[in-house]
């Protein structure tokens, strides 16, 4: 462990399946289509996730809901995702999961040598998704804060994600990236942010793309490197590695949030006893998480 390092989370996969079997009933979902005018009425497809508690409060003025965007990877849907925007509807965001490709859009092209393989215009694309939805959810829910977002996203969506903390850092609170590979992290220290990294053989991140230890310790980046793969950190991933990714998440954002009104959804339903689990060491591009715990 490097030095100055601290930090070993345990956190319980066992515990995380209790407290989300317990608070789903309190999740509302929703889908919404919306239509953008400034580029042909473009269909943009969000899914709503919130606490229905929440919700209520904020339609009441009484809060300002956080907001939570998540992003999809290339060729999965926006509403593959719920495993992870349960976990923010929970703890109090609404999260927002937006559709960025259509199947009207022409193939993506990529090419080795070019900036991010030649994904750019794609990741600009993502990147006026989010604004246009965002505007548009500022109408249809005015009690959230929509000026410190919480930008999420796996593979290409976790570099569309890490492109429009680049582009409007004064709107941005936290970043989550589940193995984004071509767009290099923020490293000014401006917000907080979470990789979770795959062991896989095929999907590797870019050189420079995932900083090395010093600068995640200077910076406030952690990164959990995982022995899943690429495409288990989706709705059809493996239970396992959905319920510790879920479990790491919660506690980034216990962390994070501890100090605002942000809580989990209390119910009746007592959480399991975790007994003995292995610990995380989330920080620094070398450290490795524990194998994914099973029960």
């Amino acid at each position: 462990m490097k030095r100055g390092i601290a930090v070993l989370l345990s956190v319980s996969v066992l515990a995380t399946v209790g407290y989300f079997t317990a608070s789903k009933w309190a999740i509302r979902h929703e889908t919404v289509r919306l239509y953008d005018s400034s580029r042909g009425n473009r269909l943009v497809e969000v899914d709503i996730a919130v606490r229905r508690d929440r919700e209520m409060q904020a339609e009441a003025g009484m809060i300002k809901l956080p907001v939570a965007v998540l992003n999809h990877g290339n060729t999965v849907k926006f509403t593959e995702y719920s495993f992870l925007a349960n976990v923010f509807a929970a703890r109090g965001y609404m999260a927002v999961s937006i559709q960025h490709d259509l199947p009207t859009d022409a193939p993506m092209v990529t090419k080795a040598g070019e900036l991010y393989v030649g994904r750019l215009p794609q990741i600009q694309r993502g990147v006026a998704n989010i604004r246009f939805a965002v505007e548009q959810m500022r109408q249809l829910q005015p009690n959230a804060d929509y000026d410190h977002l919480t930008i999420v996203g796996h593979s290409m969506g976790g570099d569309i994600s890490m492109y429009f903390a680049k582009q409007y850092p004064d709107d941005v609170r936290k970043v989550v990236t589940l193995d984004n590979l071509r767009v290099p992290f923020v490293t000014d220290g401006r917000f907080k942010i979470l990789s979770f990294r795959s062991k896989d053989p095929v999907f590797k991140p870019d050189p420079g793309v995932v900083p090395d230890d010093e600068i995640c310790e200077k910076t406030g980046i952690t990164v959990v490197n995982t022995d899943f793969q690429h495409n288990d950190m989706r709705d059809t991933g493996p239970d396992d590695a959905k319920q510790s990714i879920q479990a790491m998440l919660d506690k980034f954002l216990a962390d994070s949030d501890s100090s605002s009104a942000i809580s989990p959804v209390k119910t009746k339903t007592p959480l399991l006893d975790p007994g003995p689990v292995a610990p995380y060491a989330p920080v620094g591009k070398a450290a490795t998480a524990a194998k994914p715990l099973t029960h």
